[in-house]
């Protein structure tokens, strides 16, 4: 600190008064303490005189005593340092609110003169311990979102490496090979050594390498493009060569995927169903497929993490209604109705995991016939986002006949009876406090009810700190 460079020619004689009202004025709390560190006077800003209840407690108490214990000792260390040096350096000491919440202060301690007193000069740090916080959880925010891409980026490596299908990373402004997995090393360089680097197209004859020259200048300028049929150089096995574009930062890429041509014998899936079949083996849905009797025959991976199954294997083979709410009910009515109709929609139940988690969930279901037997397809939503905390049985009143009406089927009928008629009731009694101007003698008169009666209602449905100022008035 650099101190004034005349400060009794700019400053001239201030009475206390003044110098009073300048400490006040410049410190959110100011405090004034004798060498035992007794509190002998204070000023407070208005909100922290609020939040600490300083004014009547602090006078006369140890300045110690009016912080936390961690903060106890630099109390010391600051009289301390203000005695040896006539002014100390700045220490944070936290003061326990009437909340119970710690609010941080920033003190320097000033000796007046040659006497045994010191002014303690405090700024509010709760502006800067709340931005401290929110940088605190930005940052475990972007520690979580860096786990989640290393994640990420982990699986998509284990599935580029494990792949059975060749597939290529191609830079579309130069053409450069830039990743490859090994069935792509495989098939167009067996030494590994090479491919990565290399202009693509590489490898096929002539007409092939026009091909899918071709299919990579619509991908560039277009976004999409037709499968192409190329042979390689050297062997001449066909094969059908498919382009994606993606983006990476300011970059464009093209993904590059290559399979062998079906035989002649086998009936190759049509490239729109492929895409169909690929969508249910990746929707975020879960989608099933089971015989007449309800047992699973295939199963998503969303299926299988909602389950909290290890894999397929562990579903396929068992009845469906072991993870349903209530055994034996809610499966026997899905099935009822899919024997009878053509389709279920939007039925809701509760799918409870291997271990225990219990998801609301709303079932489509459609049957799949085909030239043996009779299956049945069940697509499985995840509902709870979407769900009112207010409509969770046992929690809270519902308030609508819609939220009662979703209840059928996840609770017994007694629990919806006793629920409408907790609805109806605190209706009743909304609407008598509406007609009396909330006078709760008149209300409890025009319900039939005793008071007391009427004041153990309204406990019951939270209605208890309604105004009542209307009661005195009829005493």
């Amino acid at each position: 600190m650099k101190a004034f460079k005349a400060p009794k020619d700019s400053l001239g004689d201030l009475d206390a008064e003044a110098v009073a009202t300048l400490i006040a004025t410049a410190a959110d709390i100011a405090l004034v303490v004798d060498g035992d560190g007794v509190i002998q006077d204070v000023a407070f800003q208005t909100d922290l005189s609020i939040e600490l209840d300083g004014y009547g407690n602090w006078f006369g108490r140890p300045w110690g005593d009016t912080v936390t214990a961690d903060s106890q000792a630099k109390v010391d260390a600051l009289l301390r340092e203000a005695a040896n040096k006539t002014k100390s350096g700045w220490r944070q000491l936290n003061h326990q609110s009437s909340r119970g919440v710690d609010i941080p202060v920033l003190y320097a301690a000033v000796q007046l003169g040659h006497r045994d007193r010191f002014v303690a000069l405090g700024r509010d740090l709760r502006a800067v311990a709340t931005l401290q916080q929110k940088l605190v959880e930005a940052q475990m925010s972007m520690e979580r979102d860096y786990a989640r891409l290393r994640h990420v980026e982990t699986r998509y490596r284990l599935l580029f490496q494990m792949s059975s299908e060749p597939v290529l990373i191609v830079d579309a402004s130069t053409q450069k090979v830039l990743e490859a997995n090994p069935a792509a090393v495989t098939l167009f360089d067996g030494n590994g050594k090479r491919l990565v680097g290399r202009s693509f197209p590489d490898g096929f004859d002539a007409e092939g390498t026009h091909r899918v020259q071709a299919l990579m200048t619509d991908i560039r300028t277009l976004g999409r493009g037709d499968d192409v049929h190329a042979r390689l150089a050297s062997g001449g096995t066909e094969l059908l060569v498919s382009a994606s574009l993606f983006r990476q930062d300011v970059n464009s890429m093209i993904l590059i995927r290559v399979r062998p041509v079906q035989g002649e014998g086998v009936a190759a899936i049509p490239l729109a169903k492929s895409k169909l079949l690929q969508f249910a083996e990746n929707a975020p849905d879960g989608l099933v497929v089971t015989d007449r009797d309800g047992r699973i025959l295939s199963a998503n991976p969303a299926f299988v993490e909602m389950a909290q199954l290890a894999s397929e294997e562990q579903a396929r083979g068992e009845p469906l209604e072991r993870w349903f709410g209530r055994p034996g009910v809610d499966l026997s009515v899905l099935l009822a109705n899919l024997r009878q109709s053509e389709s279920v929609r939007l039925f809701a139940t509760t799918l409870r995991g291997e271990y225990g988690a219990a998801t609301e969930i709303e079932v489509s279901a459609v049957p799949l016939l085909g030239s043996q037997a009779v299956n049945f397809g069940f697509a499985i939503r995840n509902v709870e986002r979407r769900l009112s905390p207010n409509a969770a049985p046992g929690r809270e009143l519902p308030r609508s006949v819609q939220q009662l009406t979703e209840l059928i089927g996840r609770v017994p009928l007694k629990d919806i009876v006793r629920e409408t008629t907790d609805v109806i009731e605190r209706l009743c009694i909304e609407a008598a406090l509406n007609l009396t101007g909330d006078n709760r003698a008149s209300a409890s008169e025009m319900l039939g009810l005793s008071r007391q009666s009427l004041y153990v209602k309204l406990r019951r449905f939270g209605l208890a700190d309604s105004p009542a100022g209307g009661e005195n008035q009829s005493q």
